[in-house]
């Protein structure tokens, strides 16, 4: 499988800039991938296709503010710290991604907030553009993570071309985030408000949470056209046994298991034994699913739309079926459907 075959001509007005008002009313195209049928409907829509003791798996994963912007001692130059992923608490040690790297070297100080209330020493370069830093802070860890968080900015992906808004705090995180450690939402799982989740849980729907705290990897370019030269970046997974219990149980009663987004997808098939069988795990994953690919564990899988050579593009294709996946990405095109973070979902059964 090439990466030039999943081009697509995306016109940038499709790209959502804001979620809907409502989390469950964007639109949901289902798509059918033994026939290839195609269904326009709305989110909430979404529970008539499940029955009693089907399971939804969403990540729980909560994302906290990881982009800062300082500046650089004595020349002042502007610069965007992405906070990845803390490595040391006691030493207040982070590993980060700058913009621009270029212009930051070992032992170059930056400085954050107005009063540069904050500031971090460069300690290691540990690729082209990420860095290790150790923020400068002799109070306590409680007040350093206020402070840290306090100055931080909601995530948002860069093609989402505007600057971020007070309300994007609460829209770019799940109503069940729980488990912090992440940088980008699980964007599918976006959809679901409260009073969906309670009508599901009416209808005796069970769910099941897991956690991947997904990181900038899921936007990083592919720049290989064999696919199986590309590796993914690690991200940190959590499988408990209560979600192994509902998921194999559901299995086993031949019940549906609905994975809720590629985050779940990627989780759920790097815990299966050769059985099949959901295993408990703690740990990371650096799964690369694209087609072709056997699924072991989801019989649904819920999806936005993705940007062209995207490897979410790709694991959307590997379920639904290639032709089925593009051809479906064709007519959301035509239907102006709303692609990204913010954007319109795709039920795939």
């Amino acid at each position: 499988m090439k990466l030039s075959k999943f081009k697509y001509k995306l016109p940038s007005d499709l790209i959502a800039l804001h979620p809907t008002p409502n989390r469950d009313e964007c639109r949901l195209m289902v798509l059918d991938k033994k026939t290839g049928k195609i269904e326009h409907k709305i989110f909430r829509d979404i529970i008539d296709y499940f029955e009693e003791k089907d399971v939804f798996v969403f990540n729980d994963t909560k994302v906290f503010p990881a982009r800062l912007y300082g500046n650089k001692e004595k020349t002042g130059a502007e610069i965007e710290v992405f906070l990845l992923r803390e490595l040391n608490k006691d030493l207040r040690i982070w590993d980060v991604l700058v913009d621009p790297a270029r212009k930051i070297r070992i032992g170059n100080k930056l400085y954050f907030g107005e009063d540069d209330s904050l500031v971090a020493e460069v300690i290691d370069n540990t690729t082209s553009r990420g860095r290790t830093l150790r923020f400068l802070f002799d109070g306590d860890y409680d007040e350093f993570k206020k402070i840290l968080y306090d100055l931080g900015e909601t995530p948002l992906p860069k093609f989402i071309n505007r600057k971020v808004e007070s309300e994007d705090a609460q829209n770019y995180q799940t109503i069940f985030a729980k488990n912090e450690g992440a940088v980008a939402a699980p964007t599918a799982g976006l959809h679901f408000s409260r009073e969906l989740m309670k009508r599901m849980e009416i209808r005796g729907i069970n769910f099941a949470f897991l956690t991947l705290h997904v990181g900038l990897g899921n936007f990083r370019e592919v720049d290989v056209e064999d696919l199986t030269k590309h590796k993914m970046d690690s991200e940190q997974i959590i499988v408990t046994p209560e979600t192994v219990k509902i998921v194999n149980e559901a299995k086993d009663e031949k019940r549906k298991v609905c994975a809720v987004g590629t985050t779940v997808v990627r989780t759920l098939e790097s815990c299966v034994t050769t059985k099949g069988r959901l295993t408990e795990f703690e740990g990371w994953t650096n799964k690369f699913i694209f087609p072709p690919y056997d699924f072991s564990v989801p019989d649904a899988f819920v999806s936005n739309f993705h940007l062209p050579y995207s490897t979410l593009l790709m694991m959307v294709a590997a379920f639904g079926g290639y032709e089925n996946v593009m051809k479906a990405y064709d007519v959301a095109v035509k239907e102006k459907y709303k692609f990204g973070t913010y954007g319109d979902a795709m039920l795939i059964i």
